[in-house]
C-alpha cells in the first residue's frame, strides 16, 4: 500500500511495454498453482496422507459443488471451476502478504468475466444447437428479443465490476487507514502509536482479504457456474 494512488504501480518495461504489479502478482501466484500442483501430484499415494489428504478433500469438495450446482452431466466443469475458485481466492487474500492484489484491477476481473461469458455462450450454442440458443432470446415475448440481449450482455460486465468494486473497496480503505495512522502522531490513553498502526489494520486485513475476498471468490465462481448451466438448460 504505497502512496502513490490506488491505481497498480508500473514495476518494469520490457521493450517499451510497462509491466504493471498486477502481472507481476499474477505471475507470481500462477508460478505458486503450478509448482504446488507438481509437489503435491509427485510421489501420490493409494491411501492418502498429510497434504495429499488435505488437497484430496478439497476437490472432493469442488466436484461435489459442481455436481450440485450444474448437475452430474457437467462434472467435466470441476477442474476449470476449482482452478477459478483458487486463482480468485489467492488473488483476493495476497493483500495479507503486502502484495496488491490482482483482482483490485478491472483487467483481470473483466478478463475472468469475459472468459466466463465466452464459456456460457459456446456451451450453450454446443448443447441446444446455433438455431435453439437463438430461440431463447425470442422467448417468452418475441418482442423482448432486445431486453434479452441485453441482460445477456450485461452478466460479465456485472459479473467483473462486482469482484472489482469489493476488492478495490478494501485496498481504498485500507490505503486510507495506512495514511491516516502515519499522520497521528500522538498517544491515546497510553496506547502509543505503533500499536495502534500494528492492531487496527490487523483487524481489518482479516475482515477485507480474508473474510470479504474468499466469499467473493466464492460468489464468482458460483455465479459461473449458474450462468454456464443455465445457458445448457
Amino acid at each position: 500500500m504505497g502512496d502513490e494512488g490506488f491505481g497498480p504501480r508500473i514495476v518494469f518495461d520490457i521493450m517499451g511495454i510497462s509491466v504493471t504489479e498486477t502481472v507481476t502478482v499474477t505471475w507470481f501466484i500462477m508460478f505458486v498453482l503450478l509448482v504446488f500442483s507438481i509437489a503435491v501430484t509427485r510421489n501420490m499415494k493409494r491411501e492418502a496422507s498429510g497434504i495429499q489428504l488435505v488437497v484430496e478433500q478439497l476437490v472432493g469438495i469442488i466436484n461435489n459443488m459442481t455436481k450440485q450446482n450444474m448437475g452430474e452431466k457437467n462434472a467435466a466443469f470441476a477442474p476449470y471451476v476449482g482452478t477459478l475458485l483458487l486463482f480468485i481466492g489467492i488473488s483476493n487474500i495476497i493483500g495479507l502478504f503486502g502484495f496488491r492484489p490482482p483482482t483490485a484491477d478491472l483487467n483481470t476481473t473483466m478478463c475472468l468475466s469475459i472468459a466466463t461469458f465466452v464459456l456460457t455462450q459456446f456451451f450453450g450454442m454446443k448443447s441446444k444447437g446455433l438455431g435453439g440458443y437463438g430461440k431463447g432470446f425470442l422467448e417468452p415475448m418475441p418482442f423482448l428479443l432486445p431486453l434479452n440481449i441485453i441482460g445477456e450482455l450485461a452478466n460479465p460486465i456485472s459479473l467483473g465490476f462486482r469482484l472489482f468494486g469489493n476488492i478495490t473497496a478494501g485496498v481504498i480503505i485500507m490505503t486510507l487507514l495506512y495514511g491516516a495512522l502515519g499522520a497521528f502522531t500522538n498517544s491515546l490513553l497510553g496506547l502509543t502509536v505503533p500499536l495502534l498502526q500494528a492492531g487496527v489494520p490487523a483487524v481489518l486485513h482479516i475482515y477485507f482479504d480474508l473474510f470479504a475476498g474468499l466469499l467473493q471468490s466464492f460468489i464468482f465462481t458460483m455465479l459461473t457456474m449458474v450462468f454456464i448451466s443455465g445457458a445448457m438448460e
